[in-house]
């Protein structure tokens, strides 16, 4: 074959693979005009479908008592009374060991009501009672419907826990409740669901500033505690004369933070555990920024807000041993003296014992230097005495991050008043 006709072959080839290229090209300049058309997609559904599982968990108002099932009048002792299904669960280590004590050894009942309300009630002197018991107690006024969740030794070890008083104790646990309590319970907390719906249409309609987070009715049905949120002082007495009249029972306002809202509500916390919250703090203290930035931490609101939109209550836990770490390592303004410059402190790794520097008028690097070798260079100074530099002390150069300046108005917003 002449060589003229191999090159109008192999030209004719390239023209192909060119004009194919092209097409594909102009394919997909096609597809993607296309999907820059999004109307088509707005009212597409991307949710994911809601599980059997969680339906039914949704489904049940008696998960907040600790009860995985809805009660059979006919038994006092609820079967399906767990621990592991209550906020502010207590586990009764005691019962485990196989020693005999008689619950009798402390005549005081801890008895689980709605979410993390529990309290003390003295056992009367006849009777057996375990722990899932649906008993009666008293309540002001009439009587209220719980669950037993401690009888025994371990009652003294939770009352010292909240820091309850035995003696101050007078709270009678009346019996087991009768087939007449239970339903009347049951039908009472069927209802707390759609009462907490009404009432805040009712408080919308008032234009009342204020949101109705839960509703815990009286096992009796002759009472209902409103728990609500505000951020101000909120005149609600019209608002208490509406719901009286509509429900027919006594109405109870109490007012409750953010924090506790969270916690009667539950969830998991960034750390993928249970919320602290809702398992086991009962005594909420203010958290400043100032925590965060004793150790170290960025001052980034999202990460360092909680469920409840204000500052983590984790920060406090190691706050007296990062404080009194802090103590260890030099002062924040002292400057490392040398004959190439002066070293400007940048931050600590109180795990690590380093202490960060970079030059006064170089922000570029800094200097990962031991907190030993820190002291060394202060001693030198004070004997007015330099070493050649700062980099033969360091452990690791690196060039310095950008800071990035969060916004006061949203840290002060996460930050308890």
């Amino acid at each position: 074959m002449p060589e003229n006709q191999e090159n109008i072959i192999e030209n004719n080839q390239e023209n192909n693979k060119e004009t194919k290229e092209k097409k594909k090209f102009q394919e997909v300049e096609t597809d993607h005009t296309q999907v820059e058309n999004l109307d088509e997609y707005l009212n597409m559904d991307i949710r994911a479908g809601v599980s059997k599982e969680a339906e039914k968990i949704s489904a049940n108002p008696y998960l907040s008592r600790g009860i995985s099932a809805y009660p059979n009048p006919e038994q006092v002792n609820c079967k399906d009374y767990h621990q592991q299904a209550c906020k502010l669960s207590s586990y009764d280590w005691i019962s485990r060991l196989d020693i005999t004590t008689d619950y009798l050894d402390c005549p005081i009942a801890e008895v689980r009501f709605k979410n993390s309300h529990k309290d003390f009630f003295l056992l009367p002197k006849e009777g057996a009672f375990h722990v899932g018991d649906i008993v009666a107690v008293e309540a002001s006024p009439g009587h209220d419907i719980g669950i037993i969740s401690m009888l025994g030794k371990n009652v003294y070890r939770q009352m010292k826990h909240k820091r309850v008083n035995p003696d101050d104790v007078k709270k009678k646990l009346y019996r087991t409740a009768r087939y007449a309590d239970i339903e009347k319970w049951i039908s009472t907390v069927n209802q707390e669901h759609t009462t907490m719906l009404s009432s805040r249409y009712i408080a919308w309609d008032l234009g009342l500033k204020m949101k109705v987070n839960d509703v815990e009715y009286q096992g009796d049905g002759t009472k209902a505690i409103f728990y609500y949120s505000a951020e101000d002082r909120v005149d609600f007495r019209e608002l208490i004369k509406i719901l009286a009249e509509q429900f027919r029972i006594r109405i109870e306002m109490r007012q409750i933070g953010v924090r506790q809202e969270a916690g009667r509500l539950g969830g998991i916390g960034t750390c993928g555990r249970e919320l602290c919250c809702s398992s086991w703090l009962i005594n909420f203290q203010s958290v400043s920024t100032t925590a965060a930035r004793t150790q170290q931490l960025s001052l980034n609101p999202q990460k360092l807000a909680g469920q409840c939109g204000k500052l983590k209550c984790c920060l406090n836990f190691e706050q007296a041993t990062y404080a009194e770490e802090i103590k260890k390592f030099p002062d924040p303004k002292l400057r490392l003296l040398s004959k190439k410059g002066k070293g400007v402190y940048n931050k600590i790794d109180i795990f690590k014992k380093i202490v960060w520097y970079n030059y006064a008028g170089d922000n570029s690097t800094m200097f990962a230097i031991p907190l030993d070798k820190v002291n060394e260079i202060i001693e030198l100074n004070k004997k007015n005495q330099m070493p050649d530099d700062l980099e033969s002390f360091a452990v690791v150069n690196q060039k310095k991050e950008e800071e990035v300046n969060y916004s006061l108005d949203e840290l002060k917003n996460i930050e308890d008043k």
